[in-house]
């Protein structure tokens, strides 16, 4: 299903799309039971839609992933579509985002030598601190 085809008030959603925004979780408490969620926006070529996101969900899901909502179940609140798993829908993530994959492989070092394979080029002339500072 495209994300131009999704009605609201209506059950039985199976679309995939790319998150494309994120916003801060907020905690909840209502009929004794504690718990958060979070708004994101959901992409594909075909349109835009409002996905929130409950509970184990809201850490589940990240900008740029490719989600596939299955069974989902999509209100309105202030004419606006909203799609969420519902009581029997779920959230499968098919691509992960690429900022988090190259994230995950890139190396953060200050340690002019830590490319090196020996561990330090012996025949460089020493730099002085000095050379660095404004």
């Amino acid at each position: 299903m495209d994300i131009k085809d999704i009605q609201a008030n209506k059950g039985n959603v199976d679309v995939v799309g790319d998150v494309v925004s994120k916003d801060s979780p907020r905690s909840f408490d209502k009929f004794g039971k504690s718990g958060r969620v979070c708004n994101a926006k959901v992409k594909d070529p075909t349109g835009m839609v409002t996905l929130t996101l409950w509970n184990d969900d809201v850490d589940k899901v990240n900008i740029g992933d490719k989600i596939h909502i299955e069974n989902g179940w999509c209100s309105e609140y202030k004419g606006e579509k909203q799609l969420s798993t519902g009581k029997f829908g779920k959230i499968e993530i098919v691509g992960k985002a690429a900022v988090a994959a190259a994230a995950a492989t890139m190396v953060l070092t200050n340690d002019p030598h830590f490319f090196d394979q020996d561990g330090g080029d012996d025949d460089a002339e020493p730099v002085e601190e000095e050379e660095f500072l404004d």
